[in-house]
């Protein structure tokens, strides 16, 4: 036989060979997936499509508890984008994420880029940064708040008195508890930027910025996505450190008696309305917390389709 072809004869059957293996182990893997699977899926089942659709199904009801209801259709979503308050916490929310999203993704990429330069103590800025993330929301809300009437007393003013005060407080306070955790995630998007790209950027004369804008960056997208999307997301959703550092105010009463908070977010809002002194509003709460759950599932979609497409390809 020739030599060439009991070579190839001989490399067919290593990969039948192997092939063969592979099913083998596989197919028991494949039997038990389902063992596996389950727990999950009874977990996600009960602990969100259960509560979800119930809760979808509770925002077209009038209810005091959810065994005890009545359905009123879409009256709970027209009463909910007729509440002001309603409206000017979606605009008060809005501005928060955007401005918080710009402000974290900055100062967290920056840091990392100083802490990914060879820098003495790196590892020990790293843990340092990254500690706020540990603290409770609430905790982290009321040591804040301590700190900033401390500050601000010195001006006869506090941060539950000035709406100004109490939104730059809410940014300060998510930007030292969020940028380590980003931090962390821009290091290792940094570390596996190809040695080879910045050295051949350098071979031809490239500057430190121009790296940076030409290289780094694209090869950095997969990280941006995802501290973009947990940025936004988080921005939306801010509940704990909302209720503890402001709780929502300072309010101000409308001519027709009604009252708006100017420092409340979007979660926060629901959870007024919900647990307010009018229990018949529990319903527009529910339905307040439907169109919340679009709006942020919406945007965390539109977010990741977009900067997904500026990723470099592997």
């Amino acid at each position: 036989m020739n030599p060439y072809t009991l070579e190839l004869n001989l490399m067919k059957y290593k990969r039948n060979n192997a092939a063969i293996n592979g099913a083998i182990l596989r197919r028991p893997i494949q039997r038990c997936a389902p063992i596996f699977l389950l727990p999950i899926a009874a977990a996600f089942g009960i602990g969100f499509i259960w509560p979800f659709l119930q809760g979808l199904f509770l925002s077209f009801t009038k209810f005091k508890t959810t065994s005890k209801w009545t359905w009123v259709g879409i009256e709970n979503y027209i009463k909910a984008f007729a509440d002001e308050s309603f409206r000017y916490s979606f605009a008060y929310t809005a501005l928060y994420a955007i401005i918080s999203l710009v402000l974290i993704n900055l100062i967290a990429f920056a840091v990392a880029y100083v802490l990914t330069q060879k820098i003495k103590g790196a590892n020990l800025f790293r843990t340092v940064f990254f500690m706020p993330n540990l603290i409770g929301g609430i905790v982290l809300g009321y040591i804040w708040s301590m700190v900033f009437d401390g500050l601000l007393s010195a001006y006869q003013t506090s941060i539950l008195t000035n709406s100004t005060w109490g939104f730059w407080g809410l940014i300060i306070l998510m930007c030292w508890q969020q940028v380590g955790y980003m931090m962390i995630i821009y290091i290792a998007g940094l570390q596996s930027v190809p040695e080879d790209m910045l050295e051949a950027a350098r071979i031809d004369g490239a500057s430190g910025w121009q790296t940076l804008m030409k290289v780094t960056i694209p090869n950095v997208m997969p990280s941006i996505t995802i501290c973009t999307f947990l940025s936004l997301t988080n921005g939306f959703k801010l509940f704990d450190q909302n209720l503890a550092l402001t709780g929502g105010l300072p309010y101000i009463i409308n001519p027709d008696g009604s009252s708006v908070h100017t420092t409340e977010m979007l979660a926060l809002n629901i959870y007024n309305t919900f647990y307010g002194q009018n229990i018949n509003s529990r319903g527009t709460a529910q339905a307040k917390a439907v169109l919340f759950f679009i709006l942020v599932a919406g945007l965390g979609l539109l977010q990741l389709r977009n900067t997904r497409k500026k990723e470099v390809a592997a």
